[in-house]
Order: structure tokens, then C-alpha cells, then sequence
């Protein structure tokens, strides 16, 4: 294991990103973790060591604040070896409720905040002919619960992305996954990290009852943060580490079931589609 590398977390200071930030510093690895909150971040890592560990406070929606956290980094510690953008959060509700300012919003912190530190770390990682990028998705980018097409809308252009962006990338030695997990026990579900969109409409019974059972399964999911973040930092000590990685016994069924689906369905049609072309 080479504990030398240097990684960059976004959304650190809770949830998934908090707990694999701790996971690497006990491991010896050099961290950047990003927060809009430097002392909640310091309060919930625990551990100051300045020499190995580098609290940024980042405004994830503005480019110059990204591109100014990533030269302190390099100034501290020479280089960046693998990024981990974390940043983000939930939106359940029925869309024709949702505001657009909300669509927006979740678009910029999931999506948008992402791509931007993307940007800004590329240069870094193509000087140096090595990187790894490891985008937080989730099984609801390729199969959606009712309730969460706003949120899975986020996930599946992550997912897309990081799809094309390891095309784009691969001459220069950088790799990409786009992990998706299915539900963890970190914070996800609550107040801080979900926009539940209430309705007073009649009907959308679907919505109405997986919201109720998504709430009530805060804090039982059967996700164990710990050793997802292992495998986060397994991911990066391997040479071919997977573009997509689903998360969790949930996501790999969902993903499973839906993957047979469309392979029926693809076959199904089949005629239909390729009827489309001249002659």
C-alpha cells in the first residue's frame, strides 16, 4: 500500500466523506477534505496533524474558491493522487411540486460542483501522467426509487460523465470510477442532507408511501460506511479499478434486475431500432 498519496475529499465533514477522511489519516495517507465549515470539520476529524491532514473551507459553487483550495493543496503537499468528490445530497418529493430554483440547486452542488473540481484538478494529474477520480454517484442514478427522479436525474449525469471523462482521461494515466451505493448509514437522511419536498396533491400514492419508508429507515440501512471506505482506498491501490462500482448488497440486486431488463427489452424491440436507418 503506498500511504504516501495524497488525496482530496469534498463534503468531509459528515456522512461517507468524514469516514473515509478518518480512515486515511489512521492510515497514514496525506488529506485535503473540504467543508464549508473548517472547525465542524476539525471537531469531527478528531485529529489535528497538520503535516498530514489539510481542513479546507470551500464554497463549492464558485470556481475561483475550487481553484484556490487545489494550489493550497499542491503548496502543502506537492501533488494530488486521487480525488473523491463526495459533496452533495438528497431530494425526494414529486417533481411537479419541486421548484426550479431547487432543481437548480441540486444540479450545482451534485453535479456542477463536481465537474468544476474535476476541471481544476486535471491539470495537475495530466502534468503528472497519474491521478484517480472517484465520483460519489448512487444505484438511483441507473435504477430510481419513486419519489427521487430529481435526485437520480443528478446521479445519472454524474454517472454519464464519469463515463466519458475516463474515455477523455486514459492516455494520461488518470482513472475513473463513479461509486454507487445503494443506502448507508451515514446522515443522508436527514434534515441536513435531504430536501423532503412535502405534497398535499391526491394520489402519487407510490411517492407517498417510499418516502414513508425511506424516513423510517434512517439509521437501519444495511450500508456499512467503514468498509465502504476501505474499499474507496482499496479501489486506488489497484491497477484497473472499475468505472462502475456498485455499493451495498441493494444496489448490486437493482442494478443486477435492471441490467437483464433492458437486455429483454433491448431484443424485444430490436427490429424496431435498427428499422430506423436508410435502407
Amino acid at each position: 500500500m503506498n500511504n504516501s498519496k495524497v488525496w482530496y475529499v469534498t463534503g468531509a465533514s459528515q456522512g461517507l466523506g468524514l469516514t473515509l477522511v478518518k480512515k486515511l489519516l489512521e492510515s497514514g495517507y496525506r488529506v485535503a477534505a473540504t467543508s464549508r465549515n473548517a472547525q465542524t470539520l476539525k471537531q469531527a476529524v478528531g485529529l489535528i496533524d497538520a503535516e498530514r491532514f489539510l481542513p479546507l473551507v470551500v464554497d463549492l459553487s464558485n470556481q475561483d474558491c475550487i481553484n484556490e483550495s487545489i494550489q493550497q493543496t499542491i503548496a502543502t503537499f506537492g501533488r494530488i493522487d486521487v480525488l473523491v468528490n463526495n459533496a452533495g445530497y438528497g431530494m425526494i418529493g414529486i417533481v411537479e411540486e419541486t421548484a426550479e430554483q431547487d432543481i437548480r440547486k441540486i444540479f450545482d452542488v451534485n453535479v456542477l460542483a463536481a465537474v468544476n473540481v474535476v476541471k481544476a484538478i486535471l491539470p495537475f494529474m495530466r502534468k503528472q501522467r497519474s491521478g484517480y477520480i472517484i465520483n460519489i454517484g448512487s444505484v438511483a442514478g441507473f435504477v430510481g426509487a419513486p419519489g427521487w427522479s430529481v435526485y437520480s436525474a443528478t446521479k445519472a449525469a454524474l454517472a454519464a460523465f464519469s463515463e466519458v471523462l475516463a474515455l477523455d482521461v486514459k492516455e494520461f494515466g488518470i482513472r475513473v470510477t463513479v461509486a454507487e451505493p445503494s443506502g448507508f448509514r451515514t446522515r443522508f437522511l436527514t434534515a441536513n442532507s435531504l430536501a423532503n419536498i412535502e405534497t398535499g396533491i391526491e394520489g402519487y400514492t407510490a411517492v407517498k408511501s417510499t418516502r414513508e419508508r425511506y424516513l423510517a429507515n434512517n439509521g437501519k440501512q444495511s450500508g456499512d460506511p467503514d468498509k465502504a471506505s476501505a474499499i474507496l482506498i482499496a479501489l486506488a491501490e489497484s491497477e484497473q479499478p472499475p468505472l462502475h462500482l456498485y455499493l451495498g448488497q441493494d444496489a448490486y440486486r437493482r442494478a443486477a434486475e435492471k441490467i437483464a431488463n433492458m437486455a429483454a427489452e433491448l431484443e424485444a424491440w430490436k427490429q424496431t431500432s435498427i428499422s430506423a436507418d436508410f435502407g
